[in-house]
């Protein structure tokens, strides 16, 4: 799913269209999008026009947009969710799933693998019921960053199995633990409470870091399936230095870059950079 770059550009392109419009009607095209709302499409749909949108927010790779009454969309997007503005009754884009009709524009959910959603949460406006167990992430401006490094240190688990886990710090994804760790030059199965609190702090701020860039170049485009409200991709494809660099020599020793299975999914790293722990299962 996307990361917190991609979701981050995703809300900043919404607040720029969407903040302070009202809803005039809502036309699911497919059920599956609003399969957790009780009423089903058609409620879904009376039960949003009206409305309407304060500024989007996001948690982590977590969106909602509220409303002004304090209730909220809460946005998931899955695999390939994207949100796309365009004038009523230009031609629907394939995959196009509901249709928010606004003044002077539609706005668009569109998802081809329909792993995502949209859900009404009741007084969500600030921060959705759905969303309470999500940990603040690294551009909140009410990070704890020593509390977070506590909570990290405090996991046996492998340093990479936490920076995924989104209840210690949200946002941080597949590609962007591969490219902080890389930096931080370890391996993604060492043991988070054997590190120091100066190498988590450094783990953190790699990761910051690199999400930072990314969103500066509108994320990470990989395929069609992420794109900004506009239809354009990230570029930080371009600059990553582990994720998706399998056989492609290290940018900083020259040896060649390794892929191995990781959660059913893969993880990148230099096998001298970023050297095995001991005991590791692998």
């Amino acid at each position: 799913m996307p990361e917190l770059p991609e979701v981050e550009t995703v809300r900043a392109g919404l607040a720029a269209l969407v903040t302070g419009r009202r809803i005039d009607r809502v036309t699911v095209l497919h059920p599956r999008p609003v399969r957790n709302h009780a009423g089903g499409p058609a409620d879904f749909a009376l039960t949003l026009a009206g409305r309407t949108f304060a500024a989007p927010k996001r948690r982590g790779k977590y969106l909602w947009l509220p409303f002004d009454d304090g209730d909220a969309l809460l946005a998931h997007l899955g695999m390939s969710g994207q949100f796309r503005l365009d004038v009523p009754g230009a031609p629907l884009v394939p995959n196009t799933r509901v249709l928010f009709d606004l003044p002077q524009g539609q706005l668009r959910f569109v998802d081809q693998r329909m792993f995502g959603g949209l859900a009404l949460s009741p007084g969500g406006a600030e921060l959705p019921a759905q969303l309470a167990h999500i940990a603040r992430d690294p551009f909140d401006p009410d990070f704890d960053l020593p509390a977070a490094i506590t909570k990290v240190r405090g996991k046996r688990s492998g340093i990479k199995r936490v920076l995924l886990d989104q209840t210690v710090v949200s946002g941080i994804g597949n590609i962007y633990a591969d490219e902080a760790l890389w930096r931080a030059r370890l391996h993604y199965d060492r043991a988070a409470n054997t590190l120091s609190v100066a190498k988590i702090r450094e783990v953190l701020t790699h990761a910051h870091d690199v999400m930072a860039e990314a969103l500066r170049q509108g994320g990470t485009s990989f395929d069609s399936l992420y794109v900004s409200v506009n239809g354009s991709s990230g570029y930080f494809e371009r600059a990553l230095a582990a994720y998706g660099r399998e056989g492609l020599p290290c940018l900083r020793c020259g040896r060649p870059m390794v892929r191995e299975a990781f959660m059913n999914r893969s993880s990148f790293r230099c096998p001298t950079c970023q050297r095995r722990p001991r005991g590791s299962a692998q």
